[in-house]
């Protein structure tokens, strides 16, 4: 049986082709919603340009008839801009005051009491992004469903970028031996992807283990290359940060992303990578550091001073780090260094769309917070011989449209897991302090 769905504004908002994600079912949206998008498509941000987009969609399908009585999607559903349905008079007894949100609510209400008096009635369900409008429709007895087409993968089941395995004793021997293992002395069940790392322990129970890599054709497990030596001063504290490590100062993997929760060492063991590939190791030409101004776009003009002024409140925790790999003692000492050495850059992520990166080692801090578009926006910019690695915590989303299985980091880590230049690590250990670890578990 065909369903009819009703779209909340931040649907469209989130995913401006979500109209086609319905299959062959009826699609409402509300004027109330051309309405909202109206206000919306002057932002400067990734909403502003979702609500231009849409807008423009709309616009093109007045050419198949009007959008009141409804025009055929390629994918055999319909789309209709409702109008006549959005009586209150159902709901005032419940939601007294006429909101955006409750005007949205009341086309879903009378649409479901229209198909009542129906010998076959169609299901009528509100989708929308906002858990209280969810919540609000729930009260009123009203079918409503969270918008989940843009949903690379949950959180739990996410890429970590390397497993651990209980194996007989004689297989780490047989590593040790020969410094690489083939596959076959593996489980036949377990599928490895390239640049992934695999810990594996003694199923004895002994402290035996082995840390290896899968090879870049996914053939083979292989050593490291890396010792545990310091980076910059920094030695990786635990086994995922050195399997970080190893993925950074490999200049054969062009993209590498970290996720982890705060504390444990993402953005400290990206910059001192990238201050040795480019300082000791001329590499790279430059290391370019950017964070995303959040929310993603916002004109920061309005701060006062010169750009770099305008920044450092945002680029703050940049600096911070900066300054422990460079262990100055004084209050503008880093801004003094990094103006004496003119190869690292750190800038918002405003001022590096558009362009062609060539040659540099680029780290894009709390990616989480970047959609799809924009991490494609930037992804596509890397130029020759440059590296980017993206760093977050899929769990800490400050986007009002984005949530940890959607944001364009989540994005990335999915859709390159498979791919030969591409390398992943989850860190989950914290290291900055066992106070901050605590925290980060009990609150």
């Amino acid at each position: 049986m065909k369903k009819i769905y009703v779209l909340d504004t931040n649907v469209l908002l989130q995913d401006p082709n979500a109209v086609f994600a319905f299959q062959d079912n009826e699609v409402i949206i509300p004027a109330t919603v051309l309405e909202e998008i109206d206000s919306k498509k002057r932002l400067a941000d990734e909403i502003g340009r979702n609500a231009r987009y849409v807008s423009r969609l709309l616009d093109g399908f007045r050419s198949q008839g009007r959008l009141h009585d409804g025009v055929t999607l390629e994918n055999g559903g319909s789309l209709k801009v409702e109008l006549n349905h959005r009586s209150f008079l159902k709901m005032q007894d419940v939601f007294g005051e006429m909101t955006n949100d409750n005007r949205i609510l009341a086309v879903a209400m009378n649409y479901w009491t229209e198909e009542q008096s129906k010998p076959n009635p169609r299901p009528v369900i509100l989708v929308s992004k906002d858990s209280l409008v969810r919540i609000k429709a729930d009260v009123l007895g009203l079918m409503a469903e969270d918008y989940l087409s843009d949903r690379v993968v949950s959180l739990s089941e996410m890429y970590t970028g390397w497993v651990t395995l209980k194996v007989h004793p004689s297989i780490i021997d047989e590593f040790y031996s020969f410094r690489k293992l083939n596959l076959s002395s593996l489980p036949a069940s377990l599928t490895l992807l390239p640049n992934e790392f695999v810990i594996l322990k003694d199923e004895m129970g002994t402290a035996k283990s082995a840390l290896l890599k899968v090879s870049a054709d996914g053939r083979r497990l292989e050593s490291l290359h890396l010792s545990n030596d310091p980076v910059w001063g920094i030695t990786a504290r635990n086994a995922q940060q050195r399997m970080a490590l190893e993925l950074l100062l490999n200049d054969d993997i062009p993209l590498v992303t970290l996720t982890g929760r705060a504390g444990t060492g993402k953005t400290l063991l990206t910059l001192a990578a990238g201050l040795l590939k480019t300082e000791d190791e001329n590499q790279y030409k430059k290391l370019l550091i950017a964070r995303p101004v959040v929310p993603m776009g916002k004109d920061i003009g309005y701060l006062p001073g010169e750009k770099e002024e305008k920044l450092r409140p945002w680029m703050q925790p940049i600096y911070d780090n900066l300054e422990y790999l460079f262990d100055t003692k004084k209050t503008g000492d880093i801004d003094k260094i990094l103006a004496g050495m003119g190869s690292i850059q750190v800038e918002a992520l405003t001022y590096i769309r558009g362009r062609s990166i060539p040659g540099q080692f680029i780290i894009i801090d709390e990616a989480q917070n970047l959609s799809r578009h924009e991490v494609k926006t930037i992804v596509s910019r890397v130029g020759e011989g440059s590296k980017i690695v993206l760093l977050g915590d899929p769990e800490q989303i400050d986007h009002p449209y984005l949530d940890s299985s959607s944001n364009g980091l989540t994005y990335v880590v999915e859709r390159f897991k498979q791919e030969a230049i591409s390398g992943h690590i989850t860190l989950q250990r914290g290291e900055r302090s066992r106070l901050a670890q605590l925290a980060a578990d009990l609150l």
